[in-house]
């Protein structure tokens, strides 16, 4: 099986480290022309010079995904530097807990509530809008949208927005699987388990202490925990031809958790 992207643009959301890093480096060792966004700048744009050295192409720019009018503008510039003029596939990773932690639902504030559900649900709305117009017109298109474990069930983290905004995006990609299917867009997820990717998860994983890591490696039918390539190669799978007929689905990575 052979997986190439010469002459597509892809954006990928979140990719200044972790997932989306991995993701969107993957897609420009492969050929394709990758857009990449996050909200840190600097970061993002390391993520394009490592891209570069490893002799892709990768447009890194500084985007706030809660912001509806910087995302349209974000896909039109990505649309433009397409011979097709089209965003090809579309890669809604950004997302994450915000450095929030679990708490009673009595404590959770109103503005915690919102900025979860903005990053990790909202977001990959108006993404999948920004582009299906072009996508609809050229008959063509590939969304993967990255969830969690905490879609399909209670999360580690204990945050219920994580868990509601993730379960919400699932359900987003099966509404949109039959919405966009006529125009021969598939639209599928991938749910990751708990893999140390960030400083988030890195901060996750120090919380459990030792017998809480044991523990939860021994839950995996691997037994190992996971790396950001294993989710990249999922979604390098979903945006090629071998899965041109797949969409609506789910595929948990996570090692048989």
């Amino acid at each position: 099986m052979k997986i190439e992207f010469p002459n597509k643009t892809v954006i990928v959301t979140g990719a200044a480290h972790g997932f989306g890093r991995a993701i969107a480096l993957a897609f420009a060792k492969l050929g394709a022309n990758v857009w990449a966004c996050d909200l840190l700048g600097d970061e993002v744009q390391e993520t394009a010079r490592m891209a570069a050295e490893a002799g892709g192409r990768c447009t890194a720019r500084q985007v706030d995904v809660t912001d509806r009018d910087a995302i349209f503008a974000f896909v039109r510039e990505a649309e433009a530097s397409s011979e097709s003029g089209q965003v090809h596939v579309l890669v809604n990773n950004a997302g994450g807990v915000l450095g929030q932690v679990g708490r009673p639902l009595e404590e959770v504030p109103p503005e915690d509530w919102n900025a979860i559900i903005a990053v990790n649900l909202s977001a990959a709305f108006y993404f999948s809008q920004a582009v299906a117009t072009a996508m609809k017109n050229a008959k063509w298109g590939r969304i993967v949208n990255i969830s969690s474990g905490a879609g399909l069930g209670p999360s580690l983290t204990g945050i219920q927005a994580y868990a509601a905004a993730k379960a919400g995006q699932i359900n987003l990609t099966r509404q949109l699987c039959q919405e966009l299917g006529p125009y021969n867009i598939t639209v599928n997820n991938i749910a990751p388990g708990f893999v140390r990717s960030n400083p988030a998860t890195e901060k996750q994983w120090e919380s459990y202490g030792e017998a809480g890591q044991k523990a939860l490696v021994e839950r995996i039918a691997l037994r190992r925990l996971g790396a950001p390539d294993d989710i990249a190669n999922g979604v390098l799978f979903f945006a090629s031809d071998y899965a041109g007929w797949i969409s609506g689905q789910v595929i948990r990575i996570d090692g048989g958790y």
